[in-house]
């Protein structure tokens, strides 16, 4: 049976998007997102044809809100073609890696930000810093971390993680409210608590990635590592450090001691980056509130449950 209309390039590659693509946008977008996954292929189609670039193949493992092409441009050179759902999220992701301009981040080459299209230096996509041992990917991503941490140019596009998480605390309130909450109503009521208590007493404000996790940075060629799939925010460093401080989480639960484990994770990340203990445990356990909640209101319940019992360890 051949492609649908508009789900072939012009180099004959499917382009249907990747099922676990199709998968995350419809739960987490909704209609919305089955709209978008409709134009998905015609979009791809035509960055190809506007860019003169060669389709090789659809990277199945892809983004979850984006599809992967690997692609040659027209000097034969290796690139990938990212074309993303436009959400409050990614909207400045080329502006963050236009910023950095390949220090510390995968290097941008062109961009579409009203389509949601990036041409990208291309990377060892299958292998992450998940490859590593546990000890050895903190300390590279932290290596990492120090090149993104920079400030931003005057009149920066993006948001900042006070009016970031305005909008998330507005969300958390509405679902404590909800029946299924109400085991977790001490560990939500602390998490705003911190949330309030850090943005008054702020800190130095730099570039953060958003989402860096071990899963975000890749090998390169020019730079042994380097980071993908910003959600850019401008802030201080501990925000970003959160979401770091709390990965490969299934691992961390099923080891011994997983309580002492987390706290001194936090401890020697604080050291490794210079960055307040106090401040990092406070946005920890306010970042795995937030998303630990999201999961179990998207029905993610494993996941929302392991989130929680993480932010009761801190």
């Amino acid at each position: 049976m051949g492609a649908a209309p508009h789900e072939s390039g012009p180099d004959g590659v499917s382009l249907r998007p990747p099922e676990r693509l199709a998968r995350t946008v419809t739960a987490w977008e909704g209609e919305a997102g089955r709209e978008w996954l409709a134009e998905l292929p015609a979009l791809v189609a035509g960055c190809l044809s506007r860019w003169r670039l060669t389709a090789e193949r659809v990277y199945a493992a892809g983004g979850q809100i984006s599809m992967v092409v690997l692609v040659r441009t027209a000097d034969g050179d290796p690139a990938v073609l990212k074309v993303g759902m436009v959400t409050r999220e990614s909207a400045q992701e080329h502006a963050a890696l236009a910023h950095w301009d390949g220090r510390g981040a995968v290097r941008l080459l062109r961009a579409d930000p009203g389509q949601g299209a990036m041409l990208l230096e291309r990377l060892r996509a299958d292998v992450s810093l998940r490859s590593l041992a546990e000890p050895q990917a903190m300390l590279e991503a932290a290596e990492v971390l120090r090149r993104l941490w920079v400030p931003p140019a005057a009149g920066h596009p993006f948001s900042t993680v006070a009016g970031y998480t305005e909008h998330l605390v507005g969300v958390l309130r509405e679902r404590r409210e909800q029946p299924w909450a109400a085991d977790v109503l001490p560990l939500v009521d602390e998490a705003l608590e911190l949330r309030d208590a850090l943005l008054a007493d702020g800190s130095q404000q730099v570039l953060l990635h958003g989402d860096y996790h071990h899963g975000n940075v890749l090998a390169g060629r020019r730079l042994p590592w380097l980071a993908i799939d910003p959600k850019p925010l401008v802030g201080e460093r501990a925000f970003d450090l959160a979401w770091l401080a709390r990965d490969r989480l299934d691992t961390l639960a099923a080891q011994p001691g997983s309580r002492a484990a987390a706290r001194r994770r936090l401890a020697e990340l604080s050291s490794a980056l210079e960055v307040d203990p106090a401040r990092l445990r406070g946005w920890s356990l306010f970042r795995a509130v937030e998303a630990g909640v999201w999961s179990l209101a998207k029905g993610e319940r494993d996941q929302g449950e392991l989130l929680l019992e993480f932010a009761g360890w801190l």
